[in-house]
């Protein structure tokens, strides 16, 4: 196919979209990514993030993309040519999961203390051993404190357009950090569902030209990436990283007003369902928010329970002042980490205790780990937890365990029982 030029530029050709399209998440993936105009993709593809680098390969092969696509070795490989490409000044992505973001752990940090405004579509997968494709979110609890911004779509359409907005947060001039865009492996990677996308002229401009900074193919200024600091100012320099991705939650908003203005599509750091007058509250993260939602209106309109759910959209900077804020007026919480715990409690019960720590209301709060390797989360198991933090908060103090595996074959399996809390 030929590609059209403008202004001396070889240039892409545009893709007619309909007003609905049937995509999976990873075809809203490679889309965005495709709107977006990227100069570098580096990739290594990986279950189930794969038909993201596939859809994204056939895009360029069929002229739709006036970019470098690099295949390389390993996934570490990847990330690291998305560094060098960011710092060259490019416009950068790629996506992976599981045990290739294993692999790319160490280059996270260089991409974040680079200030590099990558943008990785990470499809969440369990991690080995036992080795397993399927879904948890073993690898997003694994990359949270990379120094990342991270977000989480529940659905294909949010995986798109939190991928679009992925770009304009992580290349604002006073973010400049790079972007994290979770999405559940198959339950949303590999699930059709009815998309709205934007035109690519729409969506290009709403992400706007890329702007360098401190560009490495600059001659005539030239500059050191990752030099080496040691006790003399690594400090000042991580603190300012800090900084960056704190502040960022400000953009971030900005960023979701922005697109809520443009497409009608509202989105928030911290997502609330039913809870104007819930008294009991589950606070979960990714396609595990939309059974919560169902599961709620079921046992408000059939058991009258005044059920509510809760929603982390930002898991960094994490929102401690909106989850307190959304959690003021419950009783009780349980708290769903779709992850291992390693010998603690889970990622979510821990900053959900802390963001309630110092507010008013201290609500009863219990962690429940569920659908590890890809274990279906049922409206059973759901209403099964409902009916236990509504024993909690009847009681108006913990009389189930602080930690239980929901969903678990065999005997039930708790820890943290309330009697050992009490010893």
């Amino acid at each position: 196919m030929a590609r059209k030029k403008e202004e001396g530029k070889v240039m892409a050709e545009k893709l007619e979209l309909q007003d609905i399209e049937v995509w999976d998440g990873n075809m809203a993936f490679a889309q965005a990514m495709r709107q977006a105009q990227i100069d570098v993709v580096a990739a290594y593809p990986i279950t189930p993030s794969t038909p993201t680098v596939h859809g994204y390969a056939k895009f360029l092969a069929d002229g739709y993309i006036d970019g470098e696509f690099v295949l390389v070795e390993s996934e570490h490989a990847a990330m690291s040519g998305c560094v060098g490409a960011a710092a060259a000044g490019g416009r950068v992505a790629t996506a992976t999961s599981s045990q290739g973001f294993a692999l790319m752990i160490e280059v996270l940090y260089q991409a974040s203390g680079m200030r590099l405004p990558i943008v990785l579509g990470l499809v969440n997968r369990a991690l080995a051993s036992p080795l397993n494709v399927n879904g948890d979110h073993s690898d997003m609890y694994l990359g949270r404190d990379a120094g990342w911004i991270m977000v989480d779509a529940f659905n294909a359409q949010e995986a798109y357009d939190l991928m679009l907005m992925g770009f304009k947060i992580g290349e604002d001039l006073s973010v400049r950090l790079p972007v994290m865009v979770n999405q559940d492996g198959f339950i949303t990677s590999h699930t059709a569902q009815n998309v709205k996308p934007l035109s690519d002229d729409v969506a290009y401009n709403f992400i706007g030209e890329y702007k360098e900074v401190n560009p490495m193919l600059d001659f005539c200024k030239p500059v050191t990436y990752g030099a080496q600091t040691e006790e003399d100012w690594h400090f000042e320099f991580k603190a300012r990283q800090q900084k960056a991705l704190m502040d960022s939650s400000k953009v971030i908003s900005s960023v979701f007003e922005e697109f809520k203005n443009l497409t009608n599509r509202e989105y928030k750091a911290v997502e609330s369902y039913l809870m104007d007058d819930a008294k009991v509250a589950i606070v979960a993260l990714g396609s595990t928010v939309e059974s919560a939602i169902q599961a709620a209106k079921d046992l408000r309109k059939n058991k009258g329970i005044k059920a509510g759910v809760v929603a982390t959209r930002v898991i960094r900077p994490f929102p401690f002042e909106e989850v307190a804020e959304a959690l003021q007026n419950v009783e009780a919480i349980a708290t769903l980490d779709r992850s291992a715990p390693g010998g603690t409690l889970g990622m979510l019960f821990n900053e959900v205790s802390a963001a309630l720590y110092q507010s008013k209301n201290r609500p009863v709060i219990n962690n429940y780990i569920y659908g590890l390797g890809g274990r279906d989360m049922t409206q059973a198991d759901i209403k099964e937890i409902y009916a236990d933090i509504v024993k909690n908060a009847e009681a108006g103090k913990l009389v189930t365990p602080l930690q239980q595996f929901s969903g678990l074959r065999g005997p039930k399996l708790s820890f943290f029982n309330q009697e050992q809390i009490d010893e």
